[in-house]
């Protein structure tokens, strides 16, 4: 008898931990699918792989994002099979950079290879700089108004996407720019990174990316790039945290550094690079982020598709009119709304607004000086 009450105490005893180890995995594995709040890593632009695992097994602990950044590797099979596998390994995110990508079933394929780890694809890059700037390779060579400018803008870029990455296959869609990033969100990107660098202003490209993306439903993001052409290129550790911690304290869901010499050959992060992540990262365990509660921000209202740069009072418009009185009165307007309201400022256009969206900001003032109070 004492033998029967053993075994049915041992099976009991064997049933309850079964059911711990069980509810143990289920934990662990919703703790690993819960994606992060916010993406912090490096975006790594050199073609050489060793470097880049021993950067990956350096700053694992505390980034959680990298961005494979360089043909040299992304269209290299082999390579990209190798590094990308390297960094699911060690658990982290990341995002494939492509000019050129392959075939829609091959990115369908690295999809299911990778899961969720592999965020999306980084589609192109600076498309709104390299138009305002007039590059040989952008989208309007020459338009009849803004609104033509805008309009082809737009549907051009929506019609590469397409082309490449097929609307249906619902990738996410990345690129870093530092200019008309309302124009960029229309066109398809899910998520654009405003450009810290030079000596462009983070609160001015903060106000225009945020706002872009908060009226439009989509997410938004940085990348510090560099700020010299030449060594160092990229700014001191103390100014790097500054901008980590600005676009953290300011919503920003990706924020990445940028690492790559001006040859695209090797990285320029150094040991007082990866202290300040290391310290950033940190920063962001002791400062978990709220709830945005944007019925305190502002909004100031640009005209519809006036693509102007703001980086000075000779900056173009669409690259292909030269600033006038309006574009001067319109920039001097803002700076005072910048000083007045600082980072509760955002910036958008007068396209679209509607009772789903108009109700996000406190209060909207538009370029022609009316005010609105939803």
């Amino acid at each position: 008898m004492m033998k029967q009450v053993l075994t049915v105490f041992l099976i009991f005893i064997m049933v309850i931990a079964s059911i711990f180890i069980i509810y143990g995995f289920l934990v662990n594995d919703a703790q690993k699918k819960e994606m992060p709040d916010v993406f912090v890593g490096i975006d790594v632009a050199y073609d050489d792989l060793e470097a880049i695992k021993n950067l990956v097994d350096e700053t694992s602990s505390y980034t959680n994002t990298f961005v494979i950044g360089t043909t040299g590797i992304t269209s290299n099979v082999t390579k990209l099979n190798e590094i990308g596998q390297y960094i699911y390994d060690k658990e982290l995110y990341f995002i494939i950079y492509f000019e050129m990508p392959p075939p829609i079933e091959v990115l369908k394929d690295y999809k299911t290879m990778w899961g969720d780890r592999l965020l999306g694809f980084y589609a192109h890059d600076e498309i709104g700089g390299r138009q305002l700037d007039l590059y040989e390779y952008r989208f309007v060579q020459e338009a009849y108004n803004y609104s033509d400018a805008a309009n082809q803008f737009v549907s051009k870029v929506d019609s590469l996407l397409d082309d490449h990455y097929n609307e249906s296959s619902n990738f996410r869609l990345f690129m870093s720019d530092y200019a008309l990033y309302w124009f960029d969100y229309k066109a398809g990107f899910d998520t654009v990174f405003a450009e810290f660098g030079w000596n462009y202003s983070r609160q001015l490209n903060v106000a225009l990316n945020r706002g872009a993306a908060t009226v439009q439903n989509k997410d938004w993001g940085v990348m510090i790039t560099w700020t010299y052409t030449s060594p160092p290129y990229i700014e001191s550790g103390a100014e790097l945290y500054k901008d980590l911690v600005y676009a953290y304290d300011n919503g920003a869901k990706y924020i990445f550094v940028f690492d790559t010499d001006k040859n695209y050959t090797q990285g320029i992060l150094e040991g007082e690079h990866l202290e300040v992540l290391e310290r950033f990262w940190q920063y962001m365990q002791d400062n978990p982020r709220a709830s945005a509660d944007l019925s305190g921000r502002v909004a100031y209202v640009l005209p519809k598709d006036y693509g102007y740069g703001f980086r000075g009072p000779n900056d173009k418009i669409w690259g292909l009119w030269e600033a006038d009185d309006f574009s001067i009165d319109i920039s001097t307007n803002l700076g005072a709304m910048l000083n007045e309201y600082g980072t509760k400022l955002d910036i958008i256009y007068d396209d679209g607004l509607e009772p789903s969206n108009v109700y996000t900001y406190g209060e909207f003032i538009f370029w022609n000086g009316t005010v609105i109070n939803p």
